[in-house]
């Protein structure tokens, strides 16, 4: 008979046997331990991979009361990798590679934004340049058309990409801990 520990991760319960609990504990201290970043902005990163492990965790268990296993965080540990891109010490698995594509996410890019990150936002979502959503945009403005309402609906509809996740999805990328940890150094460097 195993024991079992009920946790909160990323805002979810979940109840796992002491050998994922565990593993997962060991794993966190050390993603943070070789986490590159600030320590006022440790927290946010550390938030950001507690929600990625949340939603991986729930679409192995859902709504079930399934333990989650050493095996489901052996997996989720190896969909994350590490903020360096190195395997953990002491397991063998291989992260994520960062060109896998995942579906993108609209949201605003407030990275690289001219007014207020639509146009760049769309330009990651199209996968094309940004110039020419710019140009589209001011094209359509300039003829009188519905541009300005057009732009004016996004702005208020789009969400912003303010975590490392969202600028994951809205890059394509894999959330992976090397991705994240790569957008949390850009906005470190601003």
């Amino acid at each position: 008979m195993k024991r079992v520990t009920n946790a909160c991760i990323g805002g979810r319960n979940f109840t796992l046997n002491d050998d994922a609990y565990n593993r997962l504990d060991a794993y966190l201290r050390n993603f943070k331990a070789k986490l590159n970043v600030p320590e006022s902005q440790k927290g946010e990163v550390m938030d950001d991979i507690e929600s990625r492990i949340s939603e991986l965790f729930y679409q192995e268990v859902g709504e079930s009361s399934r333990v989650v296993t050493l095996e489901m965080v052996e997996k989720v540990v190896s969909t994350l990798g590490m903020p360096d891109g190195s395997p953990e010490t002491g397991y063998a698995y291989s992260s994520a590679f960062p060109e896998d594509k995942v579906p993108r996410k609209l949201y605003r890019d407030m990275d690289n934004k001219g007014v207020a990150g639509v146009c760049a936002g769309l330009a990651h979502y199209f996968e094309i340049d940004v110039t020419i959503i710019r140009v589209i945009m001011l094209v359509a403005l300039l003829a009188g058309t519905s541009g300005f309402w057009i732009y004016l609906v996004l702005w208020i509809a789009v969400p912003r990409a303010e975590t490392p996740a969202q600028k994951c999805e809205m890059q394509g990328i894999p959330a992976t801990a090397e991705n994240m940890a790569r957008f949390s150094r850009r906005d470190e460097n601003k």
